[in-house]
């Protein structure tokens, strides 16, 4: 193994003695190293349009604020346990699929009431702009986690 492979995986934190990782290229350890990212950072985006729409329908009748439990999606999402998603049979070939009803395996949930409304409407503003900004703050923290990695990585390739 070149001195300049060690380094990097020094920098990268990977451990060369281990079997599986001996074979694997380099740009597939990378990827591997960078997948639970860019899943966390998928799982935010999404988690972050379910708010705005919240948001946005803060004065529509009888709308129910959704919300997902974003480490119980993000296991799901990992393959690491139970997302609380129902999979539906499809019994003939003639049927819809359903795979577009919930992105990254997240069971969309409907957020229990604070305070009820006349008008059926369950979205308490102060809620959702409390998730909004904190999910924001989670968004921002992953991204420059992420920027940190490929300036890490970056070092480690320069000569």
């Amino acid at each position: 193994m070149s001195a300049n492979r060690k380094m990097l995986a020094r920098k990268l934190h990977i451990d060369w003695r281990n079997e599986n990782l001996r074979d694997t290229p380099m740009i597939n350890r990378i990827d591997q190293e960078l997948s639970f990212s860019q899943t966390a950072l998928n799982l935010r985006a999404y988690r972050q349009e379910l708010l705005a729409s919240n948001i946005a329908n803060a004065d529509t009748p009888n709308y129910k604020a959704r919300d997902i439990d974003f480490k119980a999606a993000l296991n799901g999402a990992l393959g690491k346990g139970q997302s609380g998603a129902l999979v539906l049979a499809q019994t003939s070939e003639r049927h819809l699929p359903a795979a577009g009803s919930n992105r990254f395996g997240a069971a969309v949930q409907f957020r229990s009431e604070e305070q009820s409304n006349v008008d059926g409407n369950t979205v308490s503003m102060d809620v959702e702009r409390a998730a909004f900004a904190e999910n924001a703050i989670q968004m921002e923290a992953m991204l420059t986690f992420i920027n940190g990695r490929f300036k890490t990585l970056n070092s480690a390739i320069q000569p």
